[in-house]
């Protein structure tokens, strides 16, 4: 190993550079189109959980395994952890087999890019969707970073190393 490889190796390598200057001068998606997409996902999500919960119960009604005949049922996201696993696995599964686009996304015509990568992995579309969370702790301020980021990224976006384009009309 030269002493040239070895000074280079502890030197900082600005790998993404060439991956932004693909994407320069891409148009942004509004905080508009955004927002309604993320909505959008969101009641789908909680559609989803709500039918697959009712399937389940008349199932295991039908099989009788209900010893008690008064099911409660509730809606309510963030009130335990299965509920928060339920829609990250949701939002990053989805935003990975869309290739950056969840049904909302879609609707909307907007599409999550990486800044490193030229295909979001599946550990970016996780990593997106843990940063809702943060986005959400800080008092929603994390999405309100939208108007003040001079790329109009929000936390989540900077967590994942993405950021949202519009999707040209074909």
């Amino acid at each position: 190993m030269s002493i040239a490889s070895i000074l280079k190796a502890r030197t900082y390598s600005p790998h993404e550079t060439a991956r932004m200057h693909e994407l320069e001068g891409a148009p942004l998606a509004s905080f508009r189109s955004r927002a309604l997409a993320f909505f959008l996902d969101f009641v789908f999500f909680g559609v989803l959980f709500l039918v697959a919960i009712l399937a389940a119960a008349k199932v295991c009604n039908h099989y009788g395994l209900f010893k008690h005949k008064n099911i409660h049922i509730e809606l309510n996201f963030f009130h335990n952890w299965y509920s928060v696993v339920y829609l990250v696995v949701c939002f990053g599964l989805s935003l990975y087999i869309g290739q950056g686009q969840t049904l909302g996304k879609k609707i909307f015509r907007i599409r999550v890019v990486s800044l490193v990568h030229r295909r979001l992995s599946f550990w970016h579309c996780i990593e997106r969707a843990l940063g809702y969370g943060a986005s959400v702790l800080e008092f929603g301020f994390g999405f309100a970073q939208y108007f003040i980021h001079p790329n109009r990224r929000t936390v989540h976006d900077r967590i994942a190393e993405t950021v949202v384009i519009k999707v040209p009309r074909n």
